[in-house]
């Protein structure tokens, strides 16, 4: 834990206890300020209750003494319009913070020479595979890096700050919105499409709380930024002709003549000027697919950004274990292989998935993005065969119809069973049964995390009973 002793001694009103909430309200406490949190969900609160969080409703508080609200992401903090108990804090000029401006805080408020590095990793797509192979990456080349933010371990309860500490940080729209003294000493942006537009209020909102990833650095910092998007290749011109602030192009579309590209399956490293090979994906098995090598690419650039040399790098990419949800194989059976792509939210990052595999038996939907699953038509002629799921399921079969061949399966258990058997009778070569709902979640499971663990089980129970089939077919 990071104890937050800024408001030590002082009022704090915390709102909203998921993992982000219960980590400032102990972090806050552990700094001895007096922490007064609140969730709405009867559920989170009694969750929040047996983690040691005293409970204090703050709809029946006086504003007037509170030091700061400490308002989880998932708030509305701006659009669609600002939650109720962030109107209190304006209405009593109390201000709102978020747990990432919290951690920069304490960051800043050590002399220079006892501060550890930060790496920033923001995105619409990639974020949570790039920043586990950079802390992956580091952790093997011996460096104490730390992985966290808005992937696996909240910020402020990950290991106090240190000097020789690299803090490895997966950064939301949402939580950048909040920052405003976060710096960076190696800011990553991966790419830029519609996402989370009504917490923005526009596009223009979005790309504003993304670029604020770049809002302190200085001279010697370094940002990483893919140029593989026309929103991205401006904010790289940008920030170029800024000057002061190193800037390292990456991309997984062109051949940079200065940066590092991932081309043909190969990564390359022009950052000096002259093109060097330093390896072939073809070895690195965990990281499959153009957007696998563009994150890879980014990895590969923020590590060099700390000095890393690029054998080290390399070699460490090679033993990468692959992200939870993400792209990730979980079981073969009869010759067809599961592939759990719950993380794939909308509609841009399933599309990397289905342009990893020719054919695939693709299981979609969910609660549907404003996009829904049209910008996804080129990649329909991969499909062998869609089960539809969830709300969107109706709407994406509508879109489907006479570009591929689908079937409303509605539950996810359902889903499975009939791609399972349909691709097991094909008789195609390597089949691939693909969970990538280009939706999220909610209608149907609490989380995406919850959603691929289920499609796991699944597929442990088909395995298992497969097993049984086979045995009684011997014995």
């Amino acid at each position: 834990m990071i104890p937050i002793t800024e408001y030590a001694g002082r009022d704090v009103a915390v709102y909203g206890l998921g993992r982000t909430g219960l980590a400032a309200a102990k972090a806050l406490r552990a700094g001895n300020a007096r922490v007064h949190a609140w969730d709405d969900n009867e559920e989170t609160r009694a969750r929040a209750e047996a983690a040691g969080i005293t409970l204090s409703d703050l709809n029946k508080r006086d504003w007037q003494s509170f030091a700061a609200l400490i308002l989880s992401p998932g708030i509305p903090y701006r659009f669609p319009q600002p939650h109720r108990l962030v109107r209190l804090a304006q209405m009593t000029n109390v201000p709102v913070v978020g747990d990432m401006e919290l951690f920069a805080r304490a960051v800043q408020s050590l002399p220079e020479r006892a501060r550890p590095k930060v790496i920033g990793i923001t995105g619409t797509n990639g974020k949570s595979t790039t920043t586990a192979l950079i802390g992956h990456i580091l952790k093997e080349c011996g460096m104490d890096a730390r992985v966290g933010g808005n992937i696996g371990t909240g910020v402020l309860d990950m290991a106090p700050l240190h000097a020789n500490a690299v803090y490895v940080l997966e950064l939301s729209s949402y939580q950048l919105d909040l920052v405003r003294n976060l710096h960076c000493d190696v800011s990553v942006m991966l790419n830029i499409s519609p996402d989370h537009l009504d917490r923005h209020g526009s596009m223009k909102g979005y790309i504003d709380a993304k670029r604020r990833i770049f809002l302190n650095q200085q001279p010697g910092d370094t940002a990483v930024i893919s140029v593989d998007d026309t929103i991205t290749q401006t904010l790289a011109m940008d920030l170029s002709t800024r000057g002061g602030v190193r800037v390292s192009q990456v991309s997984a579309e062109f051949a940079l003549g200065r940066g590092v590209s991932a081309v043909d399956g190969k990564l390359y490293d022009s950052l000096l000027g002259n093109a060097v090979r330093v390896g072939s994906f073809e070895d690195t098995p965990t990281l499959p697919g153009r957007h696998n090598h563009q994150n890879a690419a980014a990895a590969y650039a923020a590590c060099r950004a700390l000095g890393l040399e690029p054998g080290r790098i390399f070699a460490a990419m090679q033993t990468f274990p692959g992200l939870v949800h993400r792209m990730e194989q979980v079981g073969e059976i009869d010759g067809v292989r599961f592939v759990n792509d719950s993380k794939a939210t909308n509609a841009q990052a399933a599309e990397q998935a289905l342009r990893a595999y020719s054919s695939v038996y693709w299981i979609a939907g969910g609660k549907a993005k404003e996009e829904g699953i049209a910008p996804l038509s080129p990649y329909f002629g991969r499909v062998a065969k869609a089960y539809l799921i969830g709300e969107a399921a109706d709407a994406f079969a509508e879109a489907m119809e006479g570009h591929a061949a689908y079937e409303v399966s509605g539950t996810l258990q359902a889903a499975v069973m009939q791609a399972y058997e349909d691709a097991r009778a094909s008789g195609d070569e390597n089949p691939v049964v693909l969970l990538s709902p280009a939706c999220a979640s909610f209608d149907q499971f609490k989380d995406f995390e919850a959603r691929g663990d289920a499609f796991r089980d699944i597929v442990e129970d088909i395995g298992g009973n497969a097993l049984v089939s086979v045995m009684r077919e011997t014995g």
